[in-house]
């Protein structure tokens, strides 16, 4: 029998660390335990933590799949979130998590599998005094753990390491989830090219493994053989899981000491094996057999990559001074003298990236990707002699100090001022990183911090870049045309074969080449500019943060909105700039002229920016329907001087004809693979402008692009800049004059000329009347795609009525749990699943979403099925449930901004809305607090529920070309019955005789409430029949905001 827990003859947990290195803003407490099982914790005190979170990194991943069972890892994943001994309700944890504002993942890596959640840390709302958890041992223990929703959540979560029951009727469901899910990515050139990667590696070493899994490998294969299925989940958890390969990290509130009694108390039970860390130490991911290949593979989308994989070392020991980085820094350069800025030049690549990583305890893997344009597909080998030309100058030059002295410096500045990052991200990374060798008081700046500049093992690394140890990925829609082969898991067509003797020896040569014989074009980076010197924060201490920024100019060319960082002190700062023009989005020609004139200003920016990117400092340039949004972004120190390279450059752009048309085949391919995207990917776009007046889809704005010349843009462009409104919001480490000189920089170099408010574009949203009943279908163009996506559609109303949206947003909450467990979980319709608010432009609505091998027809029925149920279900809800959710949904919106540029996202949400509603959180707390069942039934009668006759809907069926549903099965047939059962009780009998549901595809479909699908064919002039809204409007006048006096 196991002692107990609280027993004082207990040994304590060993104590490992208390005193972390952490980022200098870091308020958190932290201290590492080790419980009598060896399982390891680190426990995080937040006191400002609005959201708390646990997550838990167990030792085992994919690597450790049977053969004749791939898959196992990750279906045993899933399937612990089904029922434990102490909480045998399977959603039970998902139905705690959502009471409490909170949330669950977990992701299955090669060599780890991760599981994390996120609550609210008070059972209490976020603004209420009394919701302060106490922290000290000295408070009562039970009433502690009755008002911390995270005790609550780490006992069930606690449960899965302790005793899951892998509930019987639970594995088929589970098993067809996992089936799923890999089959959503089965047309995902990302999943695609690694699986083939992964398959042409060494047949003895682990990552040859397929490691998603799917219903054949996990189910099918397995009970032909004679297997137990669940004992074979059973002895796959039982053999790896063990207390001494887990990492937990949990974050809350309470203090140090609480969080370890707690953890003691819970996970203490955990069984521990002793079993060892899995290493791989003896076997090489590529051998003799699969090095000095070349695989030419063919991918969905149109693409040309050529992709360089070296077999690496594991660099896990080596943090301190981090070698790869110092090779990925100067082969993955895109200033002058680098590899890119070599081959781009040459008209033969768009892109280039290089890293090295660990591939599993005992090997790593170093590799090159490289964006090829059509020209640089043709001249793949020269591309690839560039590359070793390139790996042949830094075997000349010695190791520079001074670059890792320039690596050292800015990986210091980025951790000293890191700002937090939300709770479950933060719990889950760091359980990962416990999994390395990293001393435990260096667990947060340990994977950031390059400390040392250690020559030897730079050299030692440089010396696995030769021309021996790698091979070559040519990826090509086109080139070479004749592959042989299919790849077993995913069907990617590719052929592989020897590099070619007389290719292999340019190589060879390239890798030996002295100065002379490389062209002089190549050449190590200067000295960065960029780096911030600058990094003094002015801090005054404030008793709350100010909710609104001022409006410190504003006149008839310029509006410039001014907030000075109070609350996270980071000497950073965020400047968006709209330049407001009715011509950027005027029509699908102006819209496509746009996007290239942005792509070839950011195509000019590439060498002079990459000093400021990898120093901190960004910018951006993106196009949409009025106008476009220039923002730069990061430490405030050399900002101007970024701002003016950009602004100048859009000014002065020199359109020469090469570059257009690099850029345009790569827009033109953009445009295209659009359509491959995965359906659930698609939808959101033909539903936002569905529910908008105005507005392109993607076939209208590729139908115009093939017109579109060179001459055409330098045109074009001056047009586009030459009247403007200018709209600015300065955030973060500056000052009123800071902000006002930038604004003076932008109208000063662009100089554009008046834009009236009567020409600013004006977006209005369609109103949907009440009754009615819109299906839109489109046919999907990926012929290999299986899934089908719905996205189902109700319309509300107007988002500035506080009332509707309060209600909307509690139905969102109230729905989210059940719509996942019903449809995804128990009736697995698909992975990906999704209920919530819509909201685009002035519409609000509710919406549920689902991909999947099933019919849009059949999936309509089951979603109004389950709103019929739900009815049933919040009319018996108590009160108690009730106020929870509007607890859970409050403590959501009023939860704390984690970092500056989410403020800063905040405030331009509403800026460029053109309501500058910036209190919107607390509006919605105010219209949520009073809100009882009675009004939520009622809203839910009238604007969710299949049998009201007020009911505005819009159904969009994304249609897929390959579908094995040519019969109906019996249990499909059962399903429709029972759907049409319900809405017929919900209907009466009148309104019930002219149901129909459609089974077979075929047939008129009466549903709900009885109204006749209007199916719409003619957008335009369906979208001429509707009525639409108004406007957007200020919430307030802007006179309240204006703050035009002295410098602050």
């Amino acid at each position: 029998m196991s002692e107990p827990v609280n027993s004082r003859d207990a040994p304590l947990p060993d104590r490992i660390a208390e005193h972390m290195e952490k980022p200098a803003l870091d308020d958190r407490s932290y201290r590492v335990i080790r419980l009598r099982n060896q399982l390891e914790a680190l426990l995080i005190h937040d006191p400002e933590a609005d959201k708390v979170s646990a997550a838990l990194d167990v030792n085992v991943g994919s690597f450790s799949d049977g053969v004749d069972m791939p898959g196992i890892a990750h279906a045993v994943e899933h399937l612990l979130f089904m029922g434990t001994k102490k909480y045998p309700k399977e959603n039970a944890y998902n139905q705690y998590l959502t009471s409490h504002s909170g949330h669950s993942n977990a992701y299955t890596a090669a060599t780890s599998t991760n599981y994390y959640f996120e609550v609210a840390a008070s059972s209490k709302t976020s603004n209420s005094k009394s919701s302060s958890l106490s922290r000290t041992l000295e408070e009562d223990a039970s009433s502690l753990k009755e008002n911390s929703p995270l005790y609550g959540a780490l006992d069930r979560f606690a449960q899965f390491f302790v005793a899951p029951l892998f509930l019987e009727d639970t594995l088929d469901r589970e098993l067809k989830a996992v089936d799923s899910e890999n089959k959503k990515n089965l047309q995902n050139d990302t999943w695609r090219l690694h699986q083939l990667s992964k398959s042409l590696s060494n047949p003895k070493h682990p990552v040859c493994h397929f490691s998603t899994g799917n219903f054949k490998t996990l189910h099918d294969e397995p009970l032909a053989r004679g297997v137990q299925i669940r004992d074979e989940f059973i002895q796959f958890y039982d053999k790896h899981y063990s207390a001494n390969r887990m990492k937990l990290v949990v974050l809350g509130r309470e203090s140090l000491n609480v969080l370890e009694n707690w953890v003691e108390e819970l996970f203490s039970l955990v069984p521990n094996k002793d079993l060892a860390r899995l290493r791989w130490d003896n076997v090489s991911p590529l051998t003799e057999n699969e090095l000095l290949m070349q695989i030419f593979a063919k991918p969905v989308f149109e693409m040309r990559t050529l992709d360089f994989s070296f077999v690496y070392r594991d660099e896990e020991d080596m943090y301190a001074s981090q070698p790869s980085r110092y090779l990925s820094h100067l082969i993955g350069h895109e200033g002058p003298g680098s590899i890119l800025a070599y081959i781009k030049a040459k008209g033969w690549a768009n892109g280039l990236s290089a890293g090295g990583s660990t591939l599993c305890p005992g090997s790593g893997t170093f590799s090159i990707s490289i964006k090829l344009t059509e020209d640089g597909l043709k001249q793949y080998q020269e591309v690839v002699k560039t590359v070793f030309q390139y790996i042949a100058l830094m075997r000349d030059s010695p190791p520079q100090e001074w670059i890792v002295d320039e690596l050292k410096r800015m990986s210091e500045v980025d951790f000293r001022f890191k700002q937090k990052s939300p709770a479950s991200r933060t719990t889950s990374s760091l359980s990962a990183i416990m999994q390395k060798p990293y001393p435990r008081n260096l667990l947060l700046s340990g994977p950031s911090l390059v400390r040392e500049f250690d020559p030897k093992a730079i050299g030692e690394a440089l010396s696995y870049l030769r021309a021996d140890n790698f091979r070559l990925t040519i990826v090509s829609q086109d080139f070479p045309g004749d592959w042989d082969q299919k790849e077993r898991w995913y069907g990617t067509e590719y052929k592989i074969e020897k590099i070619p003797k007389d290719f292999l020896a340019d190589i060879r040569k390239a890798a030996q080449s002295t100065a002379s014989e490389r062209p002089a074009e190549l050449h190590l980076p200067h000295k960065n500019e960029f780096i911030p010197n600058r990094l003094e924060v002015e801090k005054k201490e404030v008793d709350e943060p100010l909710k609104t920024p001022k409006l410190i100019r504003n006149d008839e060319n310029v509006r410039t909105w001014f907030k000075k960082d109070d609350q996270f002190w980071v000497p950073k700062a965020n400047v968006h700039i709209t330049l407001r023009s009715p011509l950027a989005g005027l029509t699908p020609h102006s819209t496509v002229a746009t996007h290239l004139y942005r792509e070839l200003v950011q195509d000019a920016l590439v060498e002079y920016s990459y000093d400021a990117e990898i120093s901190g400092l960004g910018y951006s340039i993106i196009a949409h329907t009025s106008g476009l949004d220039v923002s730069v972004y990061g430490y405030n120190d050399k900002m101007s001087t970024l701002l003016e390279k950009v602004l100048v450059s859009m000014r002065d752009l020199d359109v020469r004809e090469d570059r257009f048309n690099i850029i345009k085949e790569r827009l033109m391919r953009s445009f295209r693979n659009w359509d491959f995207q995965q359906p659930y990917q698609q939808v959101g776009t033909y539903s936002r402008w569905l529910n908008s007046e105005k507005g392109w889809i993607n076939e209208q704005l590729l139908s115009e692009l093939p017109s579109i010349t060179a001459t055409d843009i330098k045109s074009f462009f001056p047009q586009l800049l030459r009247q403007l409104h200018i709209e600015v919001l300065a955030h973060g480490n500056l000052y009123k004059e800071d902000a006002l000189k930038l604004t003076d920089m932008v109208e000063s170099t662009l100089k554009p000329r008046i834009l009236p408010p009567s020409q600013w574009p004006i977006r209005r949203s369609l109103i949907f009347p009440p009754g009615s009943n819109f299906v839109y279908e489109r046919k999907l163009k990926d012929p290999a795609n299986v899934n089908h996506c719905i996205e189902y559609m109700l319309y509300v109303g107007h988002d500035s009525d506080r009332d509707l949206r309060a209600k909307l947003l509690l139905t969102a909450q109230l729905t989210d749990e059940p719509v996942f467990d019903q449809l995804r979980t128990k009736q697995q319709l698909g992975y990906v699943v999704f209920s919530g608010t819509s909201i685009n432009n002035m519409w609000a609505g509710y919406r549920i979403l689902i991909q999947s091998e099933k019919s849009p027809e059949y999936l309509e029925g089951r979603i109004d099925a389950f709103l019929t149920d739900f009815e049933k279900t919040l009319e018996e809800m108590s009160e108690e449930e009730f106020e929870e959710h509007k607890r859970s949904v409050i403590n959501k919106r009023l939860e704390k901004l984690k970092n500056l540029t989410s403020e800063t996202n905040r405030f331009w949400t509403h800026i460029v809305s053109e309501c500058f509603d910036f209190e919107k959180v607390d509006h919605d707390v105010a219209h949520l607090t009073p809100l009882t069942k009675a009004d939520l039934v009622a809203f839910y009668k009238q604007y969710i529920s299949p049998s009201s006759p007020a009911r505005a809907k819009l159904a969009i069926h994304m249609l897929a070309q390959l579908t094995s549903e040519t019969d109906v099965p019996a249990e499909r047939k059962t399903l429709l019955e029972q759907g049409k059962a319900n809405i017929q009780n919900a209907l009466g009998e009148s309104a019930s005789q002219s149901l129909e549901v459609e089974i077979n595809g075929s047939g008129q479909k009466n549903i709900g409430n009885g109204t006749t699908p209007v199916v719409i064919t003619d957008v335009h002039a369906w979208k001429a029949s509707l009525e639409v809204s108004r406007g957007a409007r200020a919430v307030r006048d802007l006179s309240d905001f204006e703050d035009l006096g002295a410098k602050l």
